[in-house]
């Protein structure tokens, strides 16, 4: 969180109003990110959704989990692209819904960054189903309020799938 000495003077003013544009533009961005990325998505737009990265923003996904099954993308055409073969026909989902917790941002003009907890449920092609909470990670660039993706780290932190949800403990 940005310390602004509390002052009525326009330029205080200005500041702090810069500051909350800049939060809802972060938290705008970043639900719509997730909105885009569940399945199925009548109204999916890879070109939006690449739209939110900066051009030589980082994907990454990062643990022993996810280092593995994700790594790391450079590049807004690349990050969209891995994207797209996750989400779009053909990819490996039937249904996949997001629900982001509220998360923190921190802001310090120019840059921002913030953390988010994820949770995620899934029905894979396959037929299996899981529920996944993951640890979100991004910085974001500001040009004034506004925000996009410049790294996006995801780790996981627990998978639960009916099978061990089923198992006594």
């Amino acid at each position: 969180m940005v310390t602004v000495r509390a002052t009525t003077s326009v330029t205080g003013l200005e500041t702090r109003l810069l500051l909350l544009e800049a939060s809802e533009s972060i938290r705008w961005i970043i639900s719509r990110y997730m909105e885009l990325c569940d399945v199925p998505q009548p109204e999916f737009d890879l070109a939006e959704l690449g739209a939110l990265f900066t051009e030589d923003a980082t994907w990454q996904g990062i643990g022993p989990e996810y280092d593995e099954k994700f790594g790391r993308y450079n590049g807004r055409a690349a990050i969209a692209q891995m994207l797209g073969s996750h989400l779009l026909p053909g990819g490996p989902f039937t249904a996949n819904a997001h629900v982001l917790g509220e998360g923190r941002i921190n802001i310090s003009l120019p840059t921002a960054s913030g953390s988010w907890i994820m949770q995620q449920v899934s029905q894979y092609t396959d037929g299996r189903q899981e529920v996944v909470a993951a640890r979100i990670t991004v910085d974001f660039e500001l040009d004034g309020a506004l925000a996009l993706i410049k790294t996006f780290r995801t780790q996981r932190l627990v998978a639960l799938s009916p099978a061990n949800l089923a198992t006594p403990h």
